[in-house]
């Protein structure tokens, strides 16, 4: 009787045993299943990690306006457009005008007259020049100013602007030659490939409008524009001009006034004279019928 409760005693070790051990193993691959995950996040953390996207390089389109008094405004106009052309720019447009502001005219004897024109001569001016040569151009312009009214300088940066348009010029590009593509190889009806080929104008229409706009923002960084409104303070000029003389001095004196009336009367007389001559007949006619009828008619 005292073996059973032995032998139980064993068995229930054995059990117990057996157990332990294998909840000891099933904590071990938890242990190393939960160390494969951490292991697998940690290395998905390092590949999912994004890339620094790198800004391309500055592109600035630099612009200046002006607005100032000089001294003389062809003398600075001239300075400023050479200056220009020294420095590789070019001159897009100058408008020199002069707008006049009163005009008096005085007689300040029987034939003359005195003339007073006051004026204000100003120009607009738009020059191209490098952009590497922008600073140096400003300041040469700045030495001829006599007053300053305005003057603003901007820089606008417009690398991004230039990249975004060369990505859709590439999308534009795959989208041309994918639609291309299908033409070749699936366009079997006309409506279709009519339709394909209307997408391709479209696409090539869309290409050809980033290049251009890309050309154009390439040609305002390349050359800046400086805008420039001159002008001087007004001007005085004073001109003697010769009086136009009245009809009536011009006319003769009385006495050769009395000769040339003399003689046109003569003329006159004359020309009667004449003309009684060439119809005496008339007149002779004319007195015989009157004798007549007057003769006649007493009786």
């Amino acid at each position: 009787m005292k073996t059973i409760p032995r032998i139980s005693l064993i068995i229930l070790g054995i059990f117990m045993l057996i157990i332990s051990c294998k909840q000891a193993e099933d904590t071990s691959e938890e242990s190393a299943v939960s160390t494969e995950k951490m292991v697998l996040s940690t290395d998905s953390i390092g590949t999912s990690k994004p890339k620094a996207i790198q800004l391309p390089q500055r592109k600035f389109i630099r612009t200046a306006d002006f607005q100032f008094k000089v001294k003389n405004v062809s003398k600075s106009t001239n300075i400023i457009e050479n200056t220009t052309r020294r420095y590789g720019g070019f001159v897009a447009a100058s408008h020199l005008e002069s707008t006049i502001n009163q005009e008096l005219s005085t007689k300040i004897s029987q034939d003359s007259t005195l003339e007073t024109t006051k004026y204000t001569v100003e120009n607009n001016i738009t020059l191209r020049v490098p952009n590497t040569q922008f600073d140096t151009v400003v300041k040469n312009i700045e030495k001829e100013i006599a007053f300053l009214n305005s003057r603003n300088i901007k820089q606008d940066d417009v690398a991004l602007q230039l990249l975004s348009n060369e990505m859709a010029q590439r999308r534009n590009n795959t989208h041309q030659k994918r639609l291309e593509n299908a033409i070749d190889t699936k366009g079997k009806k006309l409506n279709q490939i009519i339709n394909s080929e209307d997408k391709v104008d479209e696409t090539n229409a869309e290409h050809d409008a980033k290049k251009i706009e890309n050309l154009a923002l390439q040609d305002q960084v390349n050359f800046s524009t400086i805008t420039l409104k001159i002008y001087q303070r007004e001007t005085i000029k004073q001109e003697v001009v010769a009086n136009e003389k009245d009809a009536h001095a011009y006319q003769p004196q009385l006495g050769i006034q009395l000769l040339d009336s003399i003689k046109s009367g003569w003329y006159i007389l004359e020309s009667l004279l004449v003309f009684v001559a060439q119809i005496w007949s008339l007149i002779l006619l004319g007195v015989l019928v009157f004798l007549l009828f007057k003769k006649y008619s007493k009786k």
